[in-house]
């Protein structure tokens, strides 16, 4: 292994003590040598890793963290706020004890920084090699069971398979899966979510009961069969739209690859939470779900009902509350889209004020939705969908795309035509849950258009008295 390119690398070096170098970095290395490391774990075994850490911030510009005081782990952030080392004292008396009490072979590599040594232990580059995921030992998944979940997120960045053994450890204690802190589960979740191969990971952790224990409501998600509009149950309508959404940001344009990169909350992408919210987008179907008297299957209302399913899951979980409002906004919105792109079209042409009114309904969220309710169409193709439905929905859905793209820039925010104040002086009211409702319809009004003007929004408001 070549790194004596690798400039933080080297200034480990220069302070002159025994470091190994472990963990994904040494692991990404071997799945992919070009790729550019920005994060790495070492472990100091010449002195406290607490002393190491003061050497390097007292070498180096850059800010020191302490990121667990209980196991002594330590993060240096260099000047450039891009590359930081996380740094730690090995676990037990030794190297070789603490690459035993790892969580996978791939994950238990060490670089001796000093000799360019390379310690594996388990032969972890050979099941690299054979793109394969197998665990040290059941007592390291029993110590911390959040390791259960861990496979299936190295899964879905690799699509390594998960080896028989393990998949048997991980099904027999699946149930240790509610013992870890709900954030660290939360964080396992958005990673899985945020892999190239998603759909395999969660078809195989459902195969352990993993699934059921952390998403419940995907019980009875299981409960709908396919139908005249779905070609497959729900369940699995419920993966491959995860999978559509991964598909078609891989094949979308640099714009829309760029928006759905950022990281605008939960310390993940906007993509890993627009498959999160792919997965979720159906939960409201099992409780709104009834047959007609011709046996279509009907849903109605079921995606308000599951925006609330969704909220409710997202709070008792603990996701941050710009998480909760952005995969419940994606649940209750994800039919949006297709009705407004699709109804905008008339025997005039289009309806660009029903473009417009989707955009400021939307606003930056815009593109997710209309690339969720494109996975939605790809995903139920029953007997029902003909290529031309499929053919002119998605159709739509691409022009009101295209539409966003071009008028973004231009976007400015609406005006404020009327204040509390002034509402409340025109009608003789104080405040109060009807003066909230008031100012929500005048801002409806102003996103559809219907209102433009000072004297509108007056005209608008003293129809309430």
């Amino acid at each position: 292994m070549n790194l004596q390119n690798d400039e933080i690398i080297n200034n480990l070096k220069s302070l002159g003590e025994k470091i190994y170098l472990v963990g994904g970095t040494i692991r990404d290395f071997y799945i992919n040598p070009e790729k550019i490391s920005r994060d790495k774990d070492i472990i100091v075994t010449s002195c406290p890793a607490i002393d190491f850490a003061k050497k390097l911030e007292t070498a180096f510009k850059g800010t020191l963290i302490t990121l667990d005081e209980e196991n002594k782990i330590y993060r240096f952030i260099f000047e450039d706020k891009i590359n930081y080392v996380d740094i730690t004292s090995p676990v037990g008396d030794s190297l070789n004890e603490d690459l035993s009490r790892r969580d996978f072979t791939i994950n238990a590599i060490a670089l001796d920084l000093s000799n360019n040594e390379i310690i594996d232990l388990f032969n972890g580059i050979e099941d690299i090699k054979n793109g394969k995921i197998r665990h040290i030992s059941e007592k390291n998944f029993t110590d911390d069971s959040l390791r259960l979940l861990r496979a299936f997120r190295f899964q879905a960045l690799t699509e390594f398979d998960i080896d028989n053994e393990t998949t048997e450890l991980i099904k027999k204690h699946s149930k240790l899966i509610s013992k870890p802190a709900k954030e660290r589960i939360n964080y396992e979740i958005l990673k899985m979510f945020g892999g190239k191969y998603t759909d395999k990971a969660i078809l195989n952790a459902d195969k352990t009961g993993l699934i059921d224990i952390i998403f419940p409501a995907m019980q009875d998600v299981k409960k709908v069969p396919k139908n005249s509009h779905h070609h497959l149950d729900l369940f699995n309508h419920s993966v491959e739209t995860v999978r559509q959404v991964q598909i078609l940001y891989e094949n979308s344009s640099p714009e829309v690859k760029e928006h759905l990169e950022r990281v605008d909350f939960g310390g993940n992408t906007r993509l890993a939470h627009l498959k999160l919210s792919a997965f979720l987008h159906d939960i409201g179907k099992f409780s709104t779900w009834t047959i007609d008297d011709t046996g279509r299957h009907r849903f109605i209302m079921h995606d308000e009902v599951g925006e609330k399913l969704a909220k409710e899951f997202l709070k008792e979980n603990k996701y941050s509350k710009k998480q909760i409002e952005y995969v419940s906004e994606m649940v209750k919105k994800h039919i949006y889209p297709t009705a407004i792109s699709m109804g905008a079209v008339t025997d005039n042409g289009i309806n660009y004020k029903s473009y417009m009114k989707y955009i400021r309904k939307m606003g930056d969220n815009s593109i997710d939705a209309i690339i969720l309710a494109k996975a939605d169409r790809l995903s139920a193709q029953g007997p029902e969908i003909t290529e031309e439905i499929t053919k002119h929905n998605l159709e739509c859905l691409d022009n009101l795309l295209n539409y966003y793209l071009s008028v973004k820039d231009t976007l400015t925010p609406l005006p404020k035509l009327l204040t509390g104040d002034e509402i409340m002086e025109l009608l003789n009211i104080k405040p109060s849950r009807k003066l909230g409702e008031i100012i929500s319809k005048m801002e409806e009004a102003q996103i559809s258009g219907d209102i433009t003007s000072k004297e509108d929004a007056v005209n608008f408001v003293s129809a309430f008295k």
